[in-house]
């Protein structure tokens, strides 16, 4: 059966949709895909701090930690287009999981799991801490998880653009629009809306939507517990050389990494202040009350930094267990959701796009089991939990 494949939300998560979609041999028919911003001046993709690991808590997403790293190693192949190879700039420091002693057991637990799904991960004591990275302050610390190989970050927006170019090679047709509704016979949608009314025929609707989910799930007349939840980032230099540092999580919340000649940090708001659709604009009083002191408490050398530049994007937040929720509706069957990553949505988008392509292409998943995240598990009120949200 030739299928009309129509992808609203043209990110790196609709992008890997449509890539993987085209690319498998045994896909006959055509993808769409409506994004209604092509300069992504608001896409959580451009916007992202582009960080991969391995390190979270639950098996699925140790797994598409896995699978994402080896197609990011590969993006070059994998994404080739027009005689161009595109160089994602990835490296692989690793991630460090800082804990005390009332953090410790859970730590402790997420590194059994996780060398149980073979990622190369070591548990450090304070002192093996202080041996490999003697300019982070330890005495509140009890244990540390860090990440060896596998792990690190690229250039987010530099895979999105290549996701894209590939899918447009292989045929996918991009339509700057505003989809605006679903046109619905029986359990089924045969068509999205676009603003200006006009109508584009899909036998698979896909929602792609980042943090405006919610609102395209409403077309299809259900709830979808996703929810844009800003988040700032902030670059700053420091006078001192801090060596060999890797992305660091922080007991307080707080994460920081290399990036250029200086670093990159951010932390959650407070859960008061953590509301809905906020503008994307920088809160700059974050810093000042709880990132820079608490950057300089952990790296007495980060007491001198000056922030060069900052800016705001939206984590598509899913309010009920932070993980992503993939594959069909049990009452439309033929709209797919990929939505609700809470952050994790560009490193999790090989897998995912993957994954939904296989759901279109071959009815059920073949390279990786995402079953875990499907939507019947909140239906049931079933929350699978990932307790390592940055």
């Amino acid at each position: 059966m030739a299928h009309r494949v129509v992808i609203v939300g043209g990110g790196a998560i609709g992008s890997a949709v449509a890539y993987f979609t085209l690319a498998d041999p045994a896909f006959a028919g055509g993808v769409v895909v409506i994004e209604r911003d092509p300069s992504y001046a608001r896409a959580s993709s451009a916007l992202s701090a582009s960080s991969i690991r391995q390190q979270f808590s639950t098996p699925v997403n140790i797994a598409i930690g896995a699978f994402g790293i080896d197609f990011l190693r590969r993006a070059g192949d994998h994404l080739a287009a027009g005689g161009e190879r595109p160089d994602i700039g990835l490296v692989e420091p690793g991630y460090l999981f800082l804990a005390t002693a009332q953090g410790r057991p859970t730590l402790a637990a997420s590194h059994a799991l996780q060398r149980a799904h073979g990622a190369a991960v070591a548990l450090l004591d304070p002192d093996a801490l202080r041996e490999r990275f003697p300019w982070i302050a330890t005495a509140d610390l009890a244990a540390a998880s860090l990440g060896l190989s596998g792990e690190g970050w690229f250039d987010g927006y530099a895979l999105l653009q290549a996701f894209r170019r590939k899918a447009r090679a292989l045929g996918a047709r991009y339509v700057a629009a505003e989809a605006t509704g679903f046109v619905r016979s029986g359990d089924r949608i045969v068509a999205v809306r676009l603003g200006d009314g006009s109508e584009v025929p899909c036998t698979v609707a896909v929602n792609a939507a980042g943090p405006w989910a919610r609102a395209v799930a409403a077309w299809a007349g259900f709830e979808l517990p996703v929810r844009a939840r800003r988040r700032c980032v902030f670059a700053f230099t420091c006078p001192t050389a801090v060596a060999n540092c890797p992305l660091v999580v922080d007991p307080s919340g707080l994460w920081f990494r290399p990036e250029g000649g200086g670093f990159i940090c951010g932390v959650a708001p407070a859960v008061q202040d953590d509301a809905d659709d906020l503008p994307l604009e920088v809160d700059h009083a974050l810093f000042d009350s709880r990132i820079w002191p608490a950057l300089a408490a952990r790296v007495p050398a980060f007491e001198a930094v000056r922030v060069r530049s900052s800016w705001a994007g939206y984590y598509e937040y899913n309010t009920f267990d932070q993980n992503g929720i993939v594959g069909p509706h049990p009452q439309v069957a033929n709209l797919l959701l990929a939505n609700g990553f809470s952050g994790h949505g560009l490193q999790q988008a090989p897998a995912v796009g993957r994954g939904v392509a296989e759901l279109i292409v071959h009815g059920g998943f073949r390279t990786l089991d995402l079953a875990a995240l499907a939507f019947e598990r909140i239906a049931a009120g079933r929350p699978l939990r990932e307790l390592a949200v940055i």
